[in-house]
């Protein structure tokens, strides 16, 4: 349930002010996806022609910006929809448009296959999100071609809207952690009224947008794609979704990683718990840097208590009076709690929010209001794309578990326990999904893959987002002979891009040359 790796693009985009690289889009020039049509069943769906085209920019919902610049090795970006059911239970059914996106492998002689991403959410954007990561991955396309998509209800694939522009301005700037009634009043009613808009908006999507469809999906690509089996990366919400698809298609495995991994045995209120913990934890990291580098830290305190004091008495001060913040629009609490959790989901973003709450205890709110804003998916020129619409209707109709605002009330104790900082926040979202108008699927996901091929399961001891025991419980949950375990002791969400040459060089050895670690195997900082 965490927010994606992919927010490292939108994160990217706020603190440098630099568009990230994305495309969509496919069989016609305009990128906009044919109309959706019936279908004749899986056989002829499976035997579908997909016609790629150069891409065009990305779309509001994918984020806007401009088109793909070409992938650092040469060649081009490609992008196409692949035609899918609306309904897995009625492949014969009314189908749904899925964008892709693809660069070829630059040797083609060697070549093994396409090589599937997902970047988590979710709700991010595979097809703004694969150019955006693309360096990173370069190694990879000298044997893979590197393809990924924007899952249903994402981006350009029938995406899930719940509200306008100005609403969500209003919306995300709302008190999420209520002090007395009338302030809980407010948070149910405007819950209510988020989850009305998006029955409005996309009422025929929502039953259908959950993890267990996307897997399926995914599965239909493979065949269309041309390979006889799945090889996959998954981060974060990715690893569930892979997850998934394992326990689904084992036998349709191929190579797999999963990087920064969703616990699988967690429900709800478990997976937010352990959620207040690790942001907790990345917090005190870097607390603990600061009162490390002196006088070189600009913030006061010289112990972690009192650095995160500091933290603690600048949100309630905000909770009383917001500040300044971009434009006229103006930093909450709740905005200045999701732009600390937004900077501490990768080490190299520390400086940025020092210098954010440096400002905001001056009364500039901007800099965090900007990370807040990559949280939520606002562009620069105030329109939104739809990873939390699509993060919300992923969860919801996943996630069985309905707690009113009364119940996240009653459960607060626990999660200021785990943290100070961000229990409340936490406590309080377990309502989230309170005023849904589609019913939830499962307590947790089932992963287990009996004869599967070897999953590599990346987890990361600082992880924020997906702590670190999801990657033990995700090699449990897949069962024996299936998970691999590969530890990293670092920081931030995720693994293979978090600079460690050791977790590089085996992930990379396994894809491309199917040489599996010892399970167990550790690599350091």
């Amino acid at each position: 349930m965490p927010i994606s790796a992919a927010q490292r693009v939108a994160l990217l985009t706020a603190t440098t002010v630099l568009l990230a690289a994305g495309c969509s889009g496919g069989g016609n020039d305009a990128g906009d996806p044919p109309e959706p049509s019936v279908s004749g069943g899986l056989p002829a769906l499976a035997a579908q022609k997909l016609s790629w085209n150069p891409c065009p920019p990305p779309s509001p919902a994918e984020g806007g910006g401009p088109a793909p610049s070409p992938p650092p090795g040469g060649g081009a970006w490609e992008c196409s929809f692949l035609r899918a059911p609306l309904d897995w239970s009625k492949p014969e059914g009314e189908t749904v448009e899925l964008a892709l996106i693809r660069a070829r492998a630059r040797d083609g002689a060697r070549r093994i296959g396409s090589l599937v991403f997902n970047f988590g959410g979710p709700g991010g954007s595979g097809v703004t999100g694969l150019p955006g990561f693309a360096e990173d991955y370069e190694t990879l396309r000298s044997r893979y071609d590197l393809v990924s998509f924007d899952p249903r209800g994402v981006g350009r694939s029938v995406p899930v809207e719940c509200a306008g522009d100005k609403e969500l301005d209003a919306y995300y700037a709302l008190d999420f952690t209520p002090e007395d009634a009338a302030e809980e009043r407010t948070l149910s009613d405007a819950q209510k009224k988020y989850a009305a808009g998006c029955e409005e908006e996309a009422g025929t999507v929502l039953p259908h947008v959950g993890t267990e469809n996307a897997a399926r999906d995914m599965d239909l690509m493979r065949r269309v794609l041309g390979d006889e089996k799945l090889h996959y990366f998954g981060i974060s919400y990715g690893t569930e979704l892979g997850g998934v698809y394992a326990h689904l298609f084992p036998k349709n495995v191929g190579r797999a990683v999963f990087d920064a991994v969703v616990d699988p045995e967690a429900g709800v209120e478990e997976g937010a718990l352990g959620q207040a913990r690790g942001f907790q934890l990345a917090l005190d990291n870097f607390a603990r840097d600061c009162v490390e580098r002196g006088d070189e830290c600009a913030l006061p305190g010289t112990s972690v208590a009192e650095i995160e004091t500091f933290v603690t008495d600048l949100l309630a001060s905000l909770d009383k009076k917001p500040i300044t913040g971009i434009g006229d629009r103006r930093l909450t609490q709740t905005q200045a709690t999701n732009g600390i959790a937004q900077a501490l989901y990768s080490k190299e973003f520390w400086t940025y929010l020092e210098q954010g709450l440096e400002a905001a205890e001056g009364g500039d709110g901007a800099l965090l209001l900007s990370l807040s804003d990559s949280m939520n998916g606002r562009n620069q020129d105030g329109s939104y794309s739809n990873i939390q619409a699509a993060n919300a209707a992923v969860n919801c109709v996943d996630y069985e578990e309905r707690y009113t605002l009364g119940q996240a009330k009653e459960r607060l104790g626990r999660f200021r326990e785990a943290s100070p900082v961000f229990g409340d926040f936490m406590g309080w979202s377990l309502a989230s999904c309170s005023q849904w108008p589609v019913a939830g699927t499962w307590e947790h996901p089932d992963v287990s893959a009996p004869g599967a091929a070897p999953i590599l399961v990346v987890g990361n001891t600082g992880d924020p987002a997906t702590p670190y025991e999801g990657a033990r419980a995700m090699v449990k949950g897949l069962g024996g002979g299936v998970g691999v375990e590969l530890t990293f002791e670092g920081e931030g969400h995720g693994a293979y891009n978090g600079g460690s040459a050791c977790v590089k060089k085996a992930v990379d050895a396994y894809l491309l040359d199917g040489r599996v670690p010892k399970s167990g195997t550790v690599c350091k900082k």
